[in-house]
């Protein structure tokens, strides 16, 4: 009896292999798959979206720009086609939420570092103080990577429509005149088609580990 389990041990443990590699295999088959939402203004609380756009279904993407970055270079939409990119809102003169947030973007910044789809957008919410050069040291200070990373800064009724009406960021409302300023802790995660795939706290800790999370999953799209 030993002589016959000898004699066909090998097959056994090669079955036994087999088998194995077939149930991960049927396991990972069967695993519903994670996703993330596409999300639509009608999804969005109400004071986040602007009236004009508040019952949008469906095709919400962000609306294209043309702004001025921390290296005095124009940055439009077409700087990131076809990646994932985190957005914010800022300002270089912030003394509360903004260095926590600059902080928690740096720290995605690093984490991020390998995947070359993957980038991040800051816009200034005080464009008449945040100049190239105001940018340009900002960006030295915290440790900014210009390849992964624009500060921008330009027109104040563009930045501020962009805020409403294609990020769904902020809860007042406003013309982006001279007395109208935004503040708000929001990080947008925006996928490679333009559409807004999540909303974080970007003070919370937490928010921000959910934020790493998601864009894995957007990777594995």
């Amino acid at each position: 009896m030993l002589r016959f389990f000898s004699k066909f041990k090998y097959l056994a443990l090669t079955l036994f292999i087999l088998s194995a590699i077939i149930i991960t295999l049927f396991y990972n088959a069967l695993k519903p798959q994670e996703t993330l939402p596409i999300y639509q203004p009608s999804m969005v609380k109400a004071e986040l979206v602007d009236s004009t756009i508040q019952y949008v279904k469906k095709y919400h993407t962000i609306a294209d720009f043309k702004l001025i970055n921390q290296n005095g270079d124009t940055i439009t939409q077409d700087n990131y086609k076809d990646k994932i990119y985190v957005a914010d809102f800022f300002f270089t003169t912030c003394p509360t939420i903004c260095p926590i947030m600059t902080g928690n973007m740096a720290e995605i910044q690093k984490k991020t570092m390998p995947y070359d789809d993957v980038m991040l957008l800051s816009h200034s919410v005080t464009p008449q103080i945040d100049s190239v050069p105001q940018l340009k040291k900002y960006a030295l200070d915290k440790g900014v990577n210009d390849r992964k990373w624009n500060l921008v800064t330009g027109d104040k009724k563009q930045i501020y429509e962009l805020a409403r009406k294609s990020y769904l960021a902020v809860l007042n409302d406003g013309d982006g005149g001279l007395y109208d300023m935004i503040h708000t802790e929001n990080f947008i995660l925006v996928d490679k088609k333009k559409r807004i795939r999540g909303f974080y706290d970007g003070t919370n800790p937490e928010d921000m580990d959910k934020l790493i999370h998601d864009i894995e999953i957007l990777k594995a799209e």
